[in-house]
């Protein structure tokens, strides 16, 4: 038990996997750049912390997708470049300049108010040119160089504002059919082509996520943003797996906060999902959903008990959740459950929950590093 967590649950996040994460990370993507992804807080694990791992690997420049993340980590002492991969509207232009974040534009008017804002302050920025290929967020459509080119020509004119490179985002680059990665590819390079024709200059293009990083070596260009694979999850069950080694960096941890035998009959949670059919013993544990452990994982949701799997007791509550701990001789008050982790023989992954809730471990990590305290092994 961490007694500074305040509460017997928490998130312990490994930085050494970590940084063995991010040198093989760096080894599979050389010689392009690494641009460290360290929004939602890092996914959940921590963004300052993460950030340092990174930083003694070498990386530069951080990625995160509001102005508050960028904020966090300049008051945390962060020099690196960061920039910020969504739009950001006209009003918080000063913002971007105040604490010297590179924005992503797809508009000469907002890279303007951008600029205008930057002279007000005797500074320069940097920005990304934002190009649709195919993700359909955000960016200049690639197909409509009659229209992008001129406009993008203006933001090259402006006196504030310098074009950093270009920028765009896979769609589908961890799904085996690489067919519409191949298009999206296709359609990057000849709007870089149409830039470069047009005059303007085009330092550096970005383009690969962890996908692209461990498939598709044709599109790391100048720099690659590797995300949910620092972490140490696959960006899915059809990338292949052999070409980077990573490890899960977090795991999920709760003591047992209170034991009792029940006879046959007794039920467990909402909606009595788990009616006993012998003498059982049940664990309550202080974690439920409002920390990330999905309620719709319930039915298939499992714990790893002093080396023993067992199933949780009915549905998941907000804060709290049971556990059939029958199985586990001499349980007690107080022994440390594995939520999501491993035990050496028996592991639990962020992969597992997702593939037993409908979603991604993206999600499922990102949830977990909400609420629950989080504790560090370095």
């Amino acid at each position: 038990m961490y007694k500074n967590a305040l509460r017997p649950a928490w998130v312990e996040i490994d930085l050494r996997k970590l940084d063995q994460n991010i040198k093989n990370i760096i080894g599979k993507a050389n010689p392009a750049e690494v641009i460290g992804v360290i929004k939602a807080d890092a996914y959940g694990h921590g963004a300052v912390k993460c950030a340092e791992v990174l930083r003694n690997n070498g990386v530069k420049t951080f990625a995160i997708a509001t102005l508050k993340e960028a904020i966090q980590l300049r008051e945390a002492g962060a020099k690196e470049e960061i920039i910020i991969l969504g739009l950001t509207p006209d009003m918080y232009a000063d913002v971007l300049v105040d604490y010297d974040i590179t924005p992503v534009v797809c508009s000469s008017s907002n890279a303007k108010v951008i600029s205008d804002a930057a002279q007000t302050k005797g500074k320069t920025l940097e920005a990304l040119i934002a190009v649709d290929t195919g993700m359909g967020r955000i960016g200049y459509l690639a197909d409509d160089v009659e229209h992008a080119i001129p406009d993008i020509r203006k933001i090259s004119q402006l006196p504030h504002l310098k074009i950093k490179g270009l920028f765009s985002h896979m769609a589908t680059a961890d799904a085996y059919d690489k067919g519409f990665s191949t298009q999206q590819e296709a359609k990057f390079n000849a709007f870089y082509q149409a830039m470069v024709d047009g005059g303007i200059d085009v330092p550096m293009r970005t383009l690969a996520n962890s996908a692209s990083i461990m498939e598709l070596p044709t599109v790391h260009f100048d720099a690659v943003r590797p995300g949910i694979i620092l972490y140490g999850c696959y960006p899915s069950n059809e990338v292949d797996r052999s070409l980077l080694k990573i490890q899960q960096v977090m795991s999920v941890k709760a003591n047992i906060v209170h034991l009792k035998d029940v006879p046959i009959g007794f039920s467990c949670g909402y909606g009595r999902k788990f009616i006993a059919t012998k003498p059982s013993r049940i664990a309550t544990l202080a974690l439920g959903y409002a920390d990330g452990y999905p309620r719709p994982y319930s039915p298939n949701a499992k714990v790893i008990v002093n080396g023993i799997v067992c199933p949780v007791a009915g549905n998941i509550c907000m804060d709290q959740c049971m556990v059939d701990v029958t199985n586990v001789p001499n349980v007690r008050v107080g022994d440390e459950v594995i939520v999501m982790g491993s035990d050496g023989v028996n592991t639990i992954s962020a992969e597992d929950i997702a593939e037993a809730t409908g979603t991604i471990s993206y999600e499922i990590c990102c949830a977990f590093g909400q609420r629950l305290p989080k504790v560090y092994i370095k």
